[in-house]
Parts: structure tokens; C-alpha cells; sequence
């Protein structure tokens, strides 16, 4: 806070110290002080302590300054108050606002007095502002606002206009240029704030307004008639209560018949072949003489005056266009209704007349005379530009519900690049659109659409790549040539020997122009690969979006293009991913490091909650193809990584100890992949440990049943982690047909351990329970060092196998 006093005791001292004629050229530097000490200047009201009552003694002491200034005799002085007052405005927000009523009179004093331009128009911009920030003060709109914003007006309209004593309309001022941009900016921003007190002007504003838009001659540059245009929808705010919606329509609809009646001359060279839905609009053509130039002598349905030639009326049809396209894209104070039919009709009109070209036939009128034909044709994509940004503006306003018309619009967008994507404005203005399109209708797309735009992705691919002028090109062509004996004498460029830089600044002018295309073809192909079915592209136009991608380093398309890759198809395998190319490019990103490396968290363990799936109904069970052989407690871990599962050789002389089955406990086929291992006790541990490397030898004759050996001779401690004796299904003549492998959901138990281990160890065939016997007796009594072969656990026996199995053993 002492930096802060110290800035303002600076600013002041400056203030009250150097000639005023001296001010102007650090007015900048001032305003620059005040503006970072907001925070005193809101706290100037309260008195705490001596260093704040010293503050406020300065704050104080500003004001004053400021307002002596607003009244000073020099015009240096009024011109450094109206910065400075622009700057401590906005710094101290309300507690300046309060207090700044004599700011606001002096302010609108000078706009009275013979001032310079620049000074009345910074004086407009600080009221503007003022008025702005008080809004969301009601009682300081009250007290400033209300009574002030009459005669701001009043003099606003005089900078520009004169008014006839007896008429209620506003005629322009011959040398109202300077200001008019600035009078209609702050018009539009306040309007919409406060219509009842524009209310009384809006006649006055409309007449000024229909003077701008109506304009024939360049007399006004383009942001003033766009600002005029803008300032002509706001309009509709100053309507009685309730009635801004419907006056807002009926804008819009006098907007679209006043662009029929320009066409209906403009397009006059051909024969149209459109109709019009609306049978109203057939009143607003007028009869034509074939033997005059074109002109329209009357006042049009918005009261545009009259104008005359091939040039004027297709600088008509624009201004109005653009107009259209400002009622869609400015905010309405209450609901409206968009009139979808009646534009898309107007841009189905003007659409259909297209450039002669090939497959392109165009009737013409044989009454006009080619001059004015050529002309037409000439001005047909600026026509069709604007026509363009109004499809463009009604999808991005009505956003997901321009859905049923969507295709109306994609077709009416692709008749113009068809014959007309030549021009660099006419296909900007279409990726634009489509752009906007396919961001809603992008997932429902047949094959059809999306093969009807292959000519334009590939044509995009295509502004993408450097242009023939760029340096690149330039370096080709003389790496080229410099195996040549002598060039072309008739094509070189002396001048470009005696000015080097000419060139080059000629390509940066041509970069630059074409940035807006670039990057209008790149949002295009991007939002393509993110939205629209990848599987309907063909894989040619995807490999080209591929490599020009990658060749231009484009981040967004490249990461659109790995996420959404290429679909595998019949008799094609999967397409190659660019992932290498967007890492090389953008290894630093933070979206590729997420791709290419994600931190996400490992699961250990497995959850508490998988118990639930414990208390499935049986009747679910039976359904379920699940392959289980063991019951474990829920939390069973078998998310960990573990190892195969192995199983000991003298399990054959163990005996199982019967273990309860509950209905209730299931088991996935991932349990009974994990089950835990069985190993053989510790007493044996030397005799497992022989027994694992022998090879069971089965034959049919030698099989007995054995007797049922004790539990005791098994236990886990004895396990030796070594792998498991299995008997090859080669070497075991079955008496039985092989069986279809089943799932089972039942529990072995002590009664059906042969059908255990002809799952475990005999995966292809089955065996009984008393040639396992048989076989593990002959593995104790007979070594062998060959190789051990490897376990399946996959089952392969299903209930009725062990069932059978279990009578057997019973009935033996």
C-alpha cells in the first residue's frame, strides 16, 4: 500500500507541477500509474488511520485536478483529463462511480465545444464506459445514468447528423466520417441496456441507418456499414413492452423480401429455375425493361433507397446478406422466431446460379446482353461468400437443432464447390461450414455423404501444402535448374537481381493471405477424423489425410487421427497409426505424454466387493459357461501375478479330505485359472521330490484300482515349486469316445479325484479312475529321466463325466 501512495503522490505531483501543454505526451504514463493503484482508489472512503486519511487527501486531490481539467481553456488539458478519467474510472470501479457525475458533465461538454476529433471521440468512449459500469449499480443508474444518457444521445446524433426542425428523420453529415464508427459502437453497446430511453431516437437512428446500409459509393468502409447492420437488428429493443420478439421477426422477413427484389434484377442475365415456397414474395418483383441498365427505382421493403448498375446491386445483395447473418448471430433480450424456411429458400435461390463450367449448364436470358452476363459471373462467389456465412451463422446459432436441415445445407454448400472452388474466399466460407456441420450430423453420416466429400477433404489436404510462391517451392526450382546449361532468358525477373527483399516480401503477403484458408482446411480435417465415421473413408483419402498431416505437423489432426484410426475390414488387415510421427513432432505435450504414457493406477488386489457375485441365483449359474474346479474365500487375490499352477506327481497316492459345497459359492473362469497349487506333505518330501522326475507309462492291461491312500501323506509344506507330472494324451488308449468339453460348476470332493486329475492332466481325453490309479502306482515303481511336460488346467470333462466317475469308484 506505501507504493501505492507513493505512485498517486507521483501522479499528482506531476498534475499540479508541468505546464499543461506538456501533459499530453505522458498522459499514457499517468493513466498507466492510476490503473494499478485500483485498489487505493476503492478504498478511499474510510478513514481508519493517519496514513489512510493521508490517502484520501490524495485521492481527493486527484478529483479535483481531473475536474479542473475538464474545464481547462487548452485543449492538451480537456484531452489529458479524458484519458485520465477513463483510466480512474475504471481502476476504482464503485466507489469512483459514485462521485463521477461531474466527470460526466464535463465530458459531455466537450463534445459541444470545437475540440479535435480524437478528443470527442475518447470523450465518447469514457461515457460509453461509464455507462456501462454503472448498469449493474441500480442506484447509481439512477442518479447518472437515467439523466445523462438523453443528452448523450442528443449530442452523439449531432456529431453526425443534422435535424430538420419539422421532420422527425436525421440527415448524415458530408463530414461525418470520423465519427460515425465510434457513435455506432456506442449505440450498439447501449442500446440493448437501455431501449426506453432509445426508444424516442429510434426513428431518427433508423433513418441515418438506412442511409449507411443504402449506400451505393464507397463512402463508408466495411466495420462502419457492419456496425450499422448490427445497430439496425438492435433496434427491435426499443419496441412497446412484449412486442421486441415479433418486431425482431418482422425485421427478418422485410430483411429477406428486400433480397428477393435486389436478385430479381441482379439475376436477370439467366433464366432462373427456382420457384419460390412463399407466394407473398411474388409482390415485391417489380416489371423490368430488358433495354435499360439495371437499376431499382423505388425504396425497397426495409426503405433502402434506389440504386443503379450490375456493381450497385450486387453490393446491395452483400450488405444485406451480411445484415441477415447479423440477425442470427446478435443476442435477443426475449424469445424470437428464426424463420429457417424462408432463408434456406432465399440461399436455395442464389445457390442455384453457378459459374458455366463443365457438367454446369446455365440457361441465359437472351434479352441481356454478355456484358452484364460476364458480370454476373464475375460476382458470383462474392455473392455466393456471403450467402455462405448466413448458412454458417444459422447452424452456429441454432447449433443442434439446424439437425433436420443439416443436409440441405451440406448440399447446397457442395453445389457452390463445385463450381466455384476455385475461389480461395468460396472454399474458406465452405470448411467453415462444414466444419460447423459435421460437429452435429458428424456420427449419423451414411456412406454416401461422406464419400460426396472426398473432393473437398482432398482439396483440403491441398491448401494445406505449401503454395507454389512459398521459399520451399522456390528452392526446388532452382536446385532444378542448376543442371540446366542456360535459362530462359524470356522468364527471368531482372528486377528481382537489383531487390532481393522484393520477393520475399512478396511471400509473406501471400502467407499471410492464406492463413485463414490454412487453418480453416486444418479445423476441417480435424473435426472429420473426430467426428464422422472413419470406417466410410476411403483408405487412398485416408493415407493422403495421413501424410499431409504429418508433412504440415498439424497437432490437432494428427491427434484426431490416432484416436480414431482406421477400422480393420474383411481382406484388409488394420491400418498403420501416425503415433511415431506426433511423437517426434510433440514429445513435450501434455496430450501426447498422456497418450503414449498414461499414469494410470495398477489394480493389486482384488475389491471387497467381488463377495457380492457370490449371491448369484442358481438358475444364473447354470446359464453361465464358467469352468471352475475349486471354492476360495472371496478375497483371494487373484488379480496378483502369479505363476502356473503346478501340480506334484505323488498326488496320485494322496487322499483328499472331503470339503462342504456350498450352493451359494461361485467361482469365474479367472479364479480357476489361479487356483492355488496342492503339494505333497512334508514326510515325503524326498519321495515327491523323486517322483517328479519320472514319466507315467499307461497301459490298459496293467491297470488296477488302488486303495484309497490317507491325507496324511500330503501337505503343503512339502511343496517344491517344481513342475508338474502330466501324462500325454498320446500314450493313453481310451476305452471310452471323447466327450464335448462342457463347463462345469461343481466341487470335487474326496469321491472324485480321478475326475480331478483327468481334467488336470488329461485334457483331450478321458480316463478313469482306475487307470490314474494304475498309472501313478507304475510312475513310483518305475525312473525315468526324460523331459516333463508341461500343465493344462483347461477342463475337459463336464458333470455327467464326474458323476460317472464317482459310481464307479463307489462301486470299486
Amino acid at each position: 500500500m506505501a507504493s501505492l501512495s507513493m505512485s498517486l503522490h507521483a501522479v499528482n505531483y506531476r498534475l499540479t507541477n508541468i505546464p499543461v501543454k506538456q501533459l499530453p505526451p505522458i498522459a499514457s504514463c499517468l493513466a498507466t500509474s492510476l490503473s494499478n493503484c485500483g485498489e487505493l482508489l476503492s478504498s478511499q472512503h474510510q478513514k481508519s488511520s493517519k496514513s489512510d486519511s493521508e490517502d484520501a487527501v490524495q485521492v481527493h486531490k486527484l478529483m479535483t485536478r481531473l475536474t479542473s481539467l475538464l474545464q481547462d481553456r487548452t485543449p492538451e488539458g480537456r484531452w489529458t483529463a479524458v484519458v485520465l478519467v477513463k483510466a480512474i474510472v475504471e481502476a476504482g470501479q464503485w466507489e469512483v462511480l459514485r462521485g463521477c457525475e461531474p466527470f460526466v458533465r464535463g465530458l459531455m461538454a466537450i463534445l459541444a465545444k470545437p475540440d479535435p476529433t480524437s478528443t470527442k471521440k475518447m470523450s465518447i468512449i469514457t461515457l460509453t464506459r461509464i455507462f456501462h459500469l454503472t448498469y449493474q449499480y441500480p442506484t447509481l443508474v439512477r442518479e447518472i445514468t437515467t439523466p445523462s444518457l438523453p443528452g448523450f444521445i442528443t449530442s452523439a446524433l449531432n456529431l453526425i447528423s443534422v435535424k430538420p426542425s419539422s421532420e422527425p428523420i436525421r440527415t448524415l453529415k458530408l463530414n461525418a466520417t470520423p465519427f460515425l464508427e465510434t457513435v455506432l459502437y456506442a449505440f450498439g453497446e447501449l442500446i440493448a441496456r437501455h431501449p426506453t430511453i432509445f426508444r424516442p431516437f429510434s426513428a431518427q437512428i433508423h433513418s441515418l441507418l438506412q442511409a449507411i446500409i443504402g449506400s451505393t459509393s464507397p463512402t463508408f468502409s466495411k466495420p462502419v456499414v457492419e456496425l450499422a447492420g448490427r445497430l439496425f437488428v438492435l433496434l427491435h429493443n426499443c419496441a412497446p413492452k412484449n412486442t421486441s420478439g415479433e418486431e425482431w421477426k418482422t425485421g427478418c422477413q422485410m430483411t429477406i423480401a428486400s433480397l428477393h427484389g435486389t436478385a430479381h434484377y441482379v439475376l436477370r442475365a439467366v433464366v432462373e429455375q427456382w420457384e419460390s415456397s412463399d407466394p407473398s414474395l411474388q409482390k415485391f418483383a417489380k416489371p423490368q425493361d430488358y433495354s435499360q441498365e439495371m437499376r431499382d427505382s423505388g425504396p425497397d421493403p426495409l426503405g433502402l433507397p434506389s440504386w443503379q448498375g450490375i456493381a450497385s446491386g450486387v453490393d446491395r445483395l452483400i450488405v444485406v446478406l451480411r445484415m441477415l447473418s447479423s440477425f442470427l448471430r446478435t443476442p435477443t433480450a426475449s424469445t424470437v422466431v428464426v424463420p429457417v424456411g424462408l432463408i434456406l429458400d432465399l440461399t436455395s435461390r442464389l445457390t442455384s446460379v453457378m459459374v458455366p463450367s463443365d457438367g454446369i449448364d446455365v440457361q441465359y436470358n437472351p434479352q441481356i446482353g454478355r456484358a452484364e452476363r460476364e458480370s454476373l459471373f464475375a460476382e458470383l462467389p462474392r455473392i455466393h461468400t456471403a450467402c455462405l456465412e448466413v448458412l454458417f451463422n444459422l447452424v452456429e446459432t441454432l447449433e443442434s437443432g439446424s439437425v433436420p436441415v443439416a443436409q440441405t445445407i451440406l448440399e447446397q454448400a457442395l453445389w457452390v464447390f463445385r463450381a466455384e472452388g476455385s475461389s480461395r474466399e468460396v472454399r474458406t466460407s465452405i470448411y467453415d461450414l462444414i466444419h460447423a456441420l459435421i460437429t452435429y450430423i458428424g456420427p449419423s453420416l451414411t456412406k454416401q455423404a461422406v464419400l460426396s466429400l472426398t473432393k473437398l477433404l482432398q482439396t483440403a489436404c491441398h491448401d494445406l501444402f505449401p503454395q507454389p510462391g512459398d521459399d520451399s517451392a522456390s528452392v526446388k526450382r532452382s536446385s532444378d535448374s542448376k543442371g540446366k546449361s542456360k535459362p530462359n532468358q524470356a522468364t527471368t525477373n531482372a528486377d528481382a537481381f537489383l531487390n532481393p527483399g522484393l520477393k520475399q516480401s512478396r511471400h509473406l503477403e501471400a502467407s499471410s493471405s492464406l492463413s485463414g484458408l490454412k487453418q480453416a482446411a486444418s479445423e476441417l480435417i480435424s473435426v472429420m477424423l473426430t467426428h464422422a465415421p472413419t470406417e466410410f473413408l476411403a483408405p487412398s483419402l485416408r493415407a493422403e489425410i495421413d501424410r499431409t498431416i504429418i508433412m504440415t505437423s498439424d497437432k490437432n489432426a494428427m491427434l484426431a487421427s490416432v484416436l480414431n484410426p482406421l477400422p480393420p475390414k474383411k481382406g484388409r488387415g488394420a491400418g498403420a497409426s501416425i503415433i511415431p510421427f506426433l511423437t517426434r513432432s510433440y514429445a513435450a505435450e501434455l496430450e501426447v505424454e498422456g497418450l503414449i504414457r498414461p499414469r494410470m493406477p495398477v489394480l493389486m488386489n482384488a475389491s471387497p466387493g467381488f463377495a457380492a457375485y457370490d449371491n448369484i441365483d442358481e438358475d444364473e449359474e447354470d446359464e453361465a459357461a464358467v469352468s471352475v474346479a475349486h471354492t476360495t474365500p472371496a478375497n483371494t487375490g487373484f488379480l496378483k501375478p502369479s505363476t502356473t499352477p503346478i501340480l506334484q506327481a505323488n498326488l496320485m497316492d494322496t487322499d483328499l479330505s472331503p470339503q462342504p459345497v456350498s450352493a451359494s459359492s461361485k467361482r469365474s473362469h479367472q479364479e480357476a485359472l489361479h487356483k492355488p497349487p496342492l503339494a505333497p506333505s512334508g514326510s515325503n518330501q524326498a519321495e515327491g521330490a523323486s517322483l517328479q522326475s519320472k514319466r507315467q507309462r499307461v497301459e490298459t492291461s496293467d491297470i488296477a484300482t488302488p486303495s484309497q491312500p490317507s491325507l496324511k501323506q500330503a501337505s503343503p509344506g512339502a511343496f517344491t515349486g517344481t513342475a508338474a507330472l502330466s501324462i500325454p494324451t498320446s500314450s493313453v488308449p481310451s476305452t471310452e469316445a471323447p466327450r464335448a468339453r462342457t463347463a462345469s460348476v461343481n466341487t470335487p470332493s474326496t469321491d472324485n479325484v480321478g475326475g480331478l486329475l483327468s481334467d488336470t492332466l488329461i485334457p483331450q481325453s478321458t480316463v478313469s479312475s482306475t487307470e490314474i490309479g494304475a498309472a501313478a502306482q507304475e510312475a513310483g515303481e518305475n525312473e525315468s529321466d526324460d523331459e516333463i511336460p508341461a500343465l493344462n488346467l483347461d477342463p475337459d470333462t463336464d458333470d455327467e463325466d464326474e458323476d460317472e466317475e464317482d459310481v464307479a469308484m463307489g462301486e470299486s
